[in-house]
């Protein structure tokens, strides 16, 4: 009866977003592509040499101790699973919400016990160290550190948003030393999972009907993937690139990103491509040295994980592309040697335009 009143009620909603939308439009000035590159991060390569990691190649993590991440575990986004909005641990004494928190953490810390002492799940990860140099807004990875064969290229997008003096255009190419500077630098990989095994007892929750439980092993199984990228990027800086090996942090310092260097995943915001996941995939082969597979939209199986790229440089900082111009569209397909609809199909939620 009221069907015709809803669909409407519909129209005038979205309406109303698309007016919201242009507005914001009409406030926001963007330089082309040029411009931006003449605006890049501007940095003394003479005055600064890359360090090097303790190994080139490949290095598989098969079984890793679940027990270790624990203290790893972010647990704030946790609580944001269960719409418990709240910092940890202020939360657990939070007026209203307190109560709830304190029993679901409860909850997650005897499910906790239950994985480590029973083995439910088990962590595995790959990382790999190779030579590297920018060129332009891409990154090469060369074969051996002689450099003479480009072994692969990591493309990468470049913010076009108009910036005061005092800031750049981002590109995560500008914390790599340039091909022509001279110096060797090099670049990361990573894949990590601690959903190994999950299927099963996901599987048994839900045959159980037990729907609370099936979520919280999802939701822990999902924190100790964070933890463990977490854990994996501290050893890389700390031991296996060596960069920062005085690094004395804890895990409030950790969650807070108080360290140098970023690892950036395709598919999020300063690389918004979800399809360079395949040249991490070949790269490192996270599927077979970690039992991590992606599907044709590029989400990782399990899902319990994380993968992306460790860059080491001391002014390296997340940022986001924000939305793009179809003068960098059309350059970046150029680069990748795809079809722009192609292109345009997988960067569409950064477009500033209309396909």
């Amino acid at each position: 009866e009221r069907g015709t009143e809803y669909i409407q009620s519909i129209k005038d909603e979205y309406e109303q977003m698309r007016i919201k939308r242009s507005q914001r439009q009409t406030t926001k000035k963007f330089s082309t592509l040029q411009q931006a590159r003449d605006n890049a991060f501007k940095f003394d390569w003479s005055a600064y040499t890359p360090p090097k990691p303790s190994f080139l190649g490949i290095k598989v993590f098969e079984d890793y101790s679940l027990t270790e991440l624990i203290d790893y575990i972010d647990w704030t986004p946790f609580f944001r699973t269960w719409e418990l909005s709240g910092k940890y641990p202020q939360i657990l004494e939070h007026e209203t919400l307190g109560e709830e928190a304190r029993k679901l953490f409860a909850d997650a810390q005897a499910m906790l016990k239950q994985i480590t002492d029973e083995g439910w799940l088990q962590a595995r990860a790959v990382i790999g160290f190779f030579p590297a140099n920018s060129n332009g807004d891409d990154i090469e990875l060369y074969a051996d550190d002689e450099r003479g064969e480009v072994q692969t290229v990591l493309h990468h997008l470049r913010q076009q948003l108009v910036k005061t003096e005092q800031s750049p255009n981002w590109c995560l190419s500008d914390f790599v030393a340039p091909k022509g500077s001279g110096k060797k630098d090099y670049i990361g990989a990573f894949a990590v999972t601690t959903g190994i095994g999950i299927a099963e007892h996901v599987a048994r929750f839900e045959q159980q009907h037990d729907d609370y439980n099936s979520i919280l092993l999802k939701a822990l199984a999902d924190r100790l993937a964070e933890a463990f990228a977490e854990r994996m990027h501290e050893r890389v800086r700390k031991e296996f690139w060596g960069y920062a090996s005085g690094e004395s942090l804890n895990n409030s310092d950790l969650i807070a990103e108080s360290y140098q260097g970023i690892r950036p995943a395709p598919g999020y915001a300063a690389c918004p491509d979800h399809t360079e996941k395949q040249t991490l995939w070949s790269l490192i082969q996270p599927d077979v040295n970690a039992g991590i597979t992606i599907t044709e939209s590029f989400a990782m199986l399990p899902t319990a994980a994380v993968s992306g790229w460790y860059f080491s440089h001391p002014d390296a900082r997340y940022f986001g592309t924000g939305k793009i111009q179809k003068d960098q569209v059309e350059d970046y397909s150029k680069r990748k040697n795809e079809d722009i609809k192609v292109t345009e199909r997988w960067l569409s939620p950064v477009l500033d335009y209309d396909v």
